[in-house]
């Protein structure tokens, strides 16, 4: 298609393997290119593109792509637009056109994701012209894992996000595209050079658009309240975000005077007001009063979005009691604060298959009262526990052979470090300094706590499971679970 399309392909891989990993790793994103001749018919060779050339999906797959796309045009007369310039109008015609494909591509990907039974969800670009072809941007994600956060109820769309998963799909596809537009132009430009942290503070306020009904300004709000202390007090409360005289929402005390959500300071001292159930009540635009949502079980009850402010610089988004992103230091993060017991279930049986149901479910009693820990902790199971112990007696307190139970390590994961515990769930050490040989799979972009686990994991002579609890929230098996 054009000289360089292996090298923005890559280039684009890289950009989306950076921001969707600091999401989700088991995201994993897969980008590729597909290019449609404009003039050529669809029989021609090099009619159809697709980059890499070694791709499973073969030109052949999108041999009738473009007649997809003129199908989707709806019958009967569709609604007339009219432009006082020639230009606007063919400028509103081709978008359309580049909107149909985008919509063909995807069915087709779709069709063959099904029938190929291959784990993905699929979305694309608008296509780019370059060198003569329509090229389309596909970024592909692995579906358990996307389909795993919670979405937002109803129709979506490039305007309507339903989750932050979906509007940093959004921005990728879109810094992606306009990146292609300018290499088209620009040989020297920098390709897709945006920090991933930035594209994910774009994806927030893309998200809390959809939150704000359209207003904009509320993703900025919560973070400058966020930042705001009162009295040397770090901001904690509530703020239910609904349009006046809702009827899911009892008022309390109404301001005569609506206070402007970019008045943050007048905004954060309002917040002490708020506790138990009672939150401020504002409509993205205003903050008006004081109220609480009605319980699930009343008649008039509507799932509303909830900001809770946690501490300093640290916020949450929830929708219907669903948490659906947290925002420390003005970046964005899918939550990770609980581990599902199907995954925990597979991998005790992976890690430990002599373990039957009751000591699983024990196991599991004691990783739930571990990720309650604020502070961060590592339980370490290991069929070597006690060995290990003995060779870590230097940098752990070891401890009289005992079973744990949840109360008691409610206690012992006050301090820093693992717990190390065998598969029948008896202690032999607190307080473990773990060690372990440097990996390729560690992560700069995380804490000392989660690379030292996994160091020990990678490199441990027995079988062992670490359950990682980091102050940010973040909870990880090691190793994790294969998807």
């Amino acid at each position: 298609m054009w000289e360089n399309q292996s090298l923005f392909r890559v280039s684009a891989q890289l950009f989306a393997d950076g921001v969707f990993n600091l999401l989700d790793r088991t995201l994993k994103p897969e980008v590729f290119l597909l290019g449609l001749a404009s003039a050529r018919e669809t029989d021609e060779p090099e009619a159809v593109v697709v980059e890499p050339q070694t791709h499973r999906y073969r030109p052949h797959d999108f041999a009738v792509l473009k007649a997809r796309a003129a199908s989707l045009e709806p019958d009967g007369p569709r609604e007339v637009v009219y432009h006082l310039h020639p230009l606007d109008h063919d400028r509103y015609e081709k978008q359309r056109w580049y909107d149909l494909l985008r919509r063909a591509t995807e069915h087709t990907i779709n069709d063959l994701v099904v029938n190929r039974e291959e784990k993905r969800v699929s979305f694309c670009s608008l296509p780019v012209t370059v060198g003569g072809y329509l090229v389309i941007i596909v970024l592909q994600l692995n579906a358990e894992t996307y389909q795993g956060y919670y979405s937002l109820p109803g129709p979506a769309g490039p305007t309507r996000p339903a989750s932050l998963l979906a509007a940093t799909v959004q921005e990728v596809l879109q810094d992606a595209a306009r990146a292609l537009r300018e290499s088209d132009t620009d040989d020297d430009r920098p390709v897709l050079d945006r920090d991933y942290n930035e594209v994910l503070r774009a994806a927030g306020r893309r998200f809390m658009l959809r939150a704000a009904a359209g207003s904009h300004g509320l993703y900025d709000a919560c973070n400058g309240v966020a930042a705001l202390r009162h009295e040397g007090d770090e901001g904690v409360g509530t703020v239910l975000i609904s349009r006046r005289n809702h009827q899911a929402v009892v008022p309390v005390l109404t301001l005569e005077s609506p206070i402007p959500l970019r008045d943050y300071r007048r905004i954060r001292k309002l917040l002490e007001l708020s506790e138990d159930r009672n939150s401020l009540i504002t409509d993205a635009t205003d903050v008006f009063g004081l109220g609480y949502l009605v319980e699930t079980s009343d008649p008039q009850y509507e799932p509303l979005f909830t900001v809770h402010f946690t501490k300093h610089y640290s916020w949450e988004l929830s929708h219907d009691g669903q948490l659906m992103m947290k925002v420390v230091s003005n970046t964005p993060r899918l939550p990770q604060g609980t581990v599902d017991e199907n995954n925990f279930t597979e991998a005790i049986r992976r890690v430990f298959p002599a373990v039957d149901a009751a000591g699983g479910a024990y196991l599991w009693e004691l990783t739930l009262k571990a990720t309650t820990q604020s502070n961060g902790t590592i339980l370490l199971i290991s069929e070597g526990a006690a060995q290990e112990a003995a060779r870590l007696t230097r940098q752990c307190f070891r401890v009289a052979p005992r079973l744990m139970t949840p109360s008691v390590l409610r206690l012992v994961t006050n301090i820093d470090g693992a717990v190390l515990i065998d598969p029948a769930g008896t202690c032999f050490a607190i307080g473990v300094i773990l060690d372990g040989l440097a990996t390729e799979k560690g992560d700069s972009s995380r804490g000392s706590r989660y690379n030292s686990a996994l160091r020990y994991v990678e490199s441990s002579r027995y079988p062992v499971l670490a359950i990682v609890v980091s102050e940010d929230g973040w909870i990880d098996l090691l190793p994790p679970v294969r998807r």
